[in-house]
């Protein structure tokens, strides 16, 4: 069940609450005017996702609440729960139709968006896209692109495999092959691994889109493939089927190393655990945040102030830095709804 395999199932619960709800903000006041802005329309702005009931995203749903309350705007979330594209699309279409104030749109396809951005563009309604983004030449005419350097960061860990592993046999667990949002991290860790000359056989193995059959479908690839010496993935669920791997075969005391991405309590336990080697924090909150707000104030400005591309960040968590995350139960990483200011360690 979901529920075992996300730590006592609290990633899973969040994130099916918040989709259940829709996202839409409390307030129903049509003008907004809290913080020091005039008063203004309560715009809402849709947000399309692919995996709308992932635990990741469950962070990324708290910054936009956060965010929509500084500034007096309400939301909706929305699109696809097995990363489908035919569903997103007709998500952003029903948008537009509603005549949406701004879109954020999680851009996994290199063309399907394509449509659907040019004629919100023409219907005067902001598009930006976050967590994953056209790919470089694209026609694509959003605004602005709002998460990680994904090639970047896959070559950044492509170069930490080879320090860890040296040479041997290498897995790359990816939930949904050719999905912009993951694809250019696998791309870019194979060619930092190429481009090392380290005699690594790389392979890229298929997980799905759902955390339970991402932890099935990594065990069982360990176990028609024991002499493994290095399990990587490059999203959430994968890298928590790996660590979870990694924990129930013992698999670190022989010397097999593993890695991944993003925040779920679990990796971070095995990480803290020894299991796991490290994970990749993408900053999910401001996935979130940083939308409603380029998005406001684009409207409130008249246009004058155009979202820009902004890189939400890449940093290596390992066991010398996993503490702070475990120690503290924030929104920031979807460990807690609770709102809290949290001190300085």
């Amino acid at each position: 069940m979901l529920q075992t395999a996300l730590a006592g199932g609290a990633g899973a619960t969040l994130a099916s609450a918040l989709a259940a709800c829709g996202g839409q903000s409390a307030s129903s006041s049509s003008t907004g005017t809290e913080g020091n802005f005039p008063s203004h329309p309560k715009w809402n702005f849709v947000f399309i996702n692919h995996v709308t009931t992932n635990p990741f995203f469950v962070p990324t749903q708290y910054g936009i609440q956060d965010a929509c309350a500084l500034v007096g705007c309400t939301y909706q979330w929305t699109g696809s729960a097995n990363s489908i594209v035919k569903e997103m699309v007709d998500a952003f279409n029903a948008a537009i139709a509603a005549k949406a104030d701004g879109i954020a749109v999680a851009i996994i396809d290199p063309t399907a968006f394509d449509d659907p951005v040019n004629r919100a563009l023409d219907a005067g309604i902001p598009v930006v896209a976050y967590n994953a983004d056209a790919p470089a030449g694209s026609k694509n005419r959003r605004l602005a692109y709002i998460g990680q350097d994904l090639y970047q960061s896959g070559y950044r860990m492509g170069q930490r495999v080879v320090s860890l592993v040296g040479s041997g046999d290498v897995v790359g667990f990816i939930a949904t092959p050719g999905s912009l949002n993951i694809q250019p991290r696998i791309d870019g860790a194979r060619q930092a691994i190429l481009d090392s000359k380290a005699p690594i056989n790389f392979v890229e193995v298929a997980t799905g889109a759902q955390v339970e059959e991402e932890l099935s479908r990594i065990e069982a690839y360990y176990l028609g493939h024991p002499n493994l010496k290095g399990m990587f993935a490059v999203d959430a669920g994968s890298t928590q089927g790996v660590a979870q791997v990694m924990e129930k075969y013992n698999l670190a005391s022989k010397g097999v190393h593993g890695g991944g991405y993003d925040l779920l309590t679990k990796t971070l336990q095995e990480i803290q655990a020894g299991n796991l080697d490290f994970t990749i924090d993408q900053q999910p909150y401001l996935q979130g945040f940083y939308p409603v707000i380029q998005l406001f104030l684009y409207l409130l400005s008249g246009g004058l102030m155009v979202p820009s591309d902004t890189d939400t960040g890449l940093l290596f968590v390992t066991k010398e830095n996993v503490g702070p995350y475990l120690r503290t139960q924030t929104r920031f990483e979807g460990s807690s709804s609770k709102e809290q200011l949290v001190p300085r360690s």
